[in-house]
């Protein structure tokens, strides 16, 4: 059951939804029990092939045929269905319907569906409810300060049995040739990422020194034509730099493959696997 698990896990943490499900039903054609482990791993697989219809009939069919009794996770798993497809109006009532008071795990995945889809008024209230119920919850980078001189963000470029490593620098040259680069691509900086207290030519170039980008250009002078490039991150990667290595994956022609401390993500032809969530 655990190889079931970790194939369907697999499949869905990579943007393969309904790969993840097919080999579900294999699954249950092999006469396997699913357990909950097994539906928390559908109703991700589910939420990554945007199957709203089909993810409500794997949550009923958990209790009415198999006597599982959902926890909050599964819960979870049906709220992301709604969330990850856009669908915030229909996920906001799903919350309603639940049978016990919603937690801050519930607002707090809310808050991220509704940061991705650009909802800022249901992001903003879904906040300040989080905040309410944990104040631990608290974002203190939202706390205005100087721009620090280092960055912790650390990436992992991995090529030719060799592993490079890139910390987002304090000052690089050429920043007006990057800018202007990348703007003839149809790149506009999303400068929402940027919380620090900052004037909005700072925060485009900030920006432009996250440490993916750099381990990306990096790769790309290094490596052959043609190949993919596996970018190791220990953040999430923000937005901005995600509409970015679209973009890239688009002008060089290659797979641009970014694990962070969500998920993997696979930049191909100026798309992406996770469908624009993580």
């Amino acid at each position: 059951m655990d190889t079931w698990h970790l194939i369907i896990h697999g499949y869905a943490s990579n943007g393969l939804g309904d790969d993840g499900l097919e080999m579900f039903e294999q699954m249950r054609n092999h006469g396997l029990q699913p357990n909950e482990e097994t539906f928390l791993a559908v109703l991700e697989s589910c939420a990554g092939a945007e199957a709203i219809e089909e993810g409500f009939i794997h949550f009923e069919s958990m209790q009415k045929e198999y006597g599982i009794s959902p926890k909050i996770e599964h819960y979870l798993g049906v709220l992301a269905i709604f969330g990850k497809s856009g669908h915030l109006d229909q996920a906001l009532e799903y919350i309603q319907t639940l049978p016990f008071e919603p937690t801050s795990e519930i607002w707090e995945a809310v808050m991220n569906y509704a940061r991705i889809h650009g909802d800022i008024d249901l992001e903003d209230r879904a906040e300040e409810i989080l905040i309410n119920l944990d104040p631990s919850k608290i974002d203190p980078e939202k706390i205005p300060t100087p721009l620090p001189k280092k960055f912790s963000a650390i990436n992992m470029l991995e090529g030719k049995n060799r592993v490079g490593e890139f910390r987002n620098p304090s000052l690089y040259k050429d920043e007006e040739k990057f800018r202007a680069a990348n703007k003839e691509q149809s790149y506009v900086p999303d400068t929402r990422y940027v919380l620090h207290d900052i004037d909005q030519e700072a925060k485009e170039q900030a920006l432009l020194y996250h440490s993916e980008r750099l381990a990306i250009a990096y790769g790309l002078i290094s490596t052959p034509a043609r190949t993919p490039l596996r970018i190791i991150k220990n953040l999430r990667v923000c937005g901005d730099c995600h509409n970015a290595i679209k973009i890239m994956s688009r002008i060089v022609g290659r797979e641009l493959i970014v694990r962070d401390n969500k998920r993997f993500h696979h930049f191909k032809e100026g798309k992406c696997s996770c469908g624009d969530y993580w």
